[in-house]
């Protein structure tokens, strides 16, 4: 037996929105078994090119570190960052 989706409200703003999906489960308001699998091939990555001075000597022990762990040095230096963020 399937059950009718709960109507979606109409919001005010993106806030409500966002605040209003945060408290709520989409499975109340969507029926999931008729979604269907796309490809959105011209999104941008969400991410920005910066530059970083550090020392030779610590971009050298950092890159060491990333090669113990088989990953790329950038990629270690993000989940570093990320880490010490949530951290606090």
């Amino acid at each position: 037996m399937t059950r009718k989706p709960k109507p979606i409200p109409d919001f005010k703003s993106e806030a409500d929105e966002r605040a209003f999906w945060e408290t709520h489960d989409s499975s109340d308001y969507v029926d999931w078994t008729k979604a269907e699998r796309i490809r959105l091939a011209n999104l941008k990555p969400s991410t920005k090119a910066i530059s970083l001075r550090l020392p030779v000597d610590l971009l050298e022990r950092i890159k060491v570190a990333a090669n113990k762990r088989d990953v790329p040095y950038q990629s270690l230096i993000k989940v570093w960052l990320s880490e010490k963020l949530d951290a606090k």
